[in-house]
């Protein structure tokens, strides 16, 4: 498995379906708010609403691993149960709780923008806090690249970016913050245990958190029709398959490396939203092109190893070398 996702194609493609499947969620739960009849100042029945969808999430990751694997999957140790938690509480509570009420009091377009800052969090926290790897400077130029990249495809939607507000931008910086913090704890938790089950517990015991806490607080809703159902299920599946496979890149790779991808959600969000909800169908069409070349740029850059470059470079001169050495003594 390790070969595989490895690959630097094999990385790219699997992190670009995991941010389609995340950037499709934009649209499909806006979708589910109209069939189950959510306000969008109902945050407490929002809570609700993701916290089902994530116990089913990870209902969802621990069957599909254990038919897989062919046999029942668990945590191995009991000491890893503690990570199970803190992972429930940075990738699902944390990031979800903030998420909801943030996007309750902004708009959709700069809670992408701030929502994809986690990128940023999650190069810096792997490089300076947990010293997993090197902050070097085309990390650094990369991240800005697709930042510039996220913002300018807002921008054709005719986004303004100009108040502040703690319980609505604030929020939304702090969910990009708790998945960034998720991202490199998953990356040194799966280490010891399998990113599947690391995913499928943990989204349970979130889930859970969540579904009590919605309750507690007023949260209601009724699944009436069919189509309700199914984007329930879809969302629940959509994470399932997602996390798993964000976290099964992040055990074998550089954090860095991976969570560059994450520039491509909000772009997959808009794409997406303006064909299945007619939303944003702008006429800048070549502004959208040359964000999302920036956010190409950006992934590239990022992981563009330069130390190897040089390294191949020393190697190609010191053959030259060799070889104007090996002619002089033939003369």
């Amino acid at each position: 498995m390790k070969k595989i996702f490895t690959k630097k194609i094999n990385v790219a493609l699997a992190a670009m379906l995991c941010c389609a499947l995340w950037g499709s969620a934009f649209p499909v739960i806006k979708i589910g708010y109209n069939f189950l009849n959510i306000a969008g100042s109902d945050t407490s029945s929002q809570i609700l609403f993701a916290g089902i969808r994530f116990f089913l999430a990870g209902f969802f990751t621990i069957l599909l691993g254990s038919i897989f694997a062919d046999k029942f999957i668990v945590i191995k140790k009991k000491e890893n149960w503690k990570n199970v938690a803190v992972l429930a509480v940075f990738q699902t509570v944390m990031q979800y709780v903030f998420f909801y009420i943030g996007l309750a009091h902004t708009t959709g377009s700069k809670s992408s923008i701030l929502d994809s800052t986690s990128v940023f969090f999650a190069v810096l926290i792997s490089c300076l806090i947990f010293k997993q790897e090197k902050l070097t400077i085309n990390k650094i130029i990369g991240c800005i690249i697709g930042f510039v990249g996220v913002v300018l495809i807002n921008i054709t939607s005719g986004s303004q970016v100009g108040s502040f507000a703690f319980n609505g931008e604030g929020f939304i910086i702090l969910s990009a913050l708790s998945y960034a913090f998720s991202s490199v704890l998953v990356s040194r938790y799966s280490k010891s245990e399998s990113p599947v089950a690391l995913s499928g517990y943990q989204f349970m015991l979130g889930g859970a958190v969540m579904i009590l806490a919605g309750l507690i607080f007023g949260g209601r809703f009724k699944v009436t029709s069919l189509p309700a159902f199914g984007v329930v299920i879809y969302l629940a599946l959509l994470s399932a398959c997602a996390y798993t496979i964000w976290g099964i890149l992040l055990k074998y790779n550089d954090v860095s490396n991976v969570s560059v991808f994450g520039f491509m959600t909000p772009v997959f969000g808009f794409v997406l939203s303006s064909i299945i909800l007619k939303e944003h169908l702008s006429q800048q069409l070549w502004l959208t092109i040359i964000a999302l070349v920036l956010v190409c740029l950006g992934i590239l850059c990022v992981n563009l190893n330069i130390d190897k470059l040089k390294k191949h470079k020393n190697i190609e001169k010191e053959k030259m070398n060799e070889g104007k050495n090996y002619s002089c003594k033939g003369i």
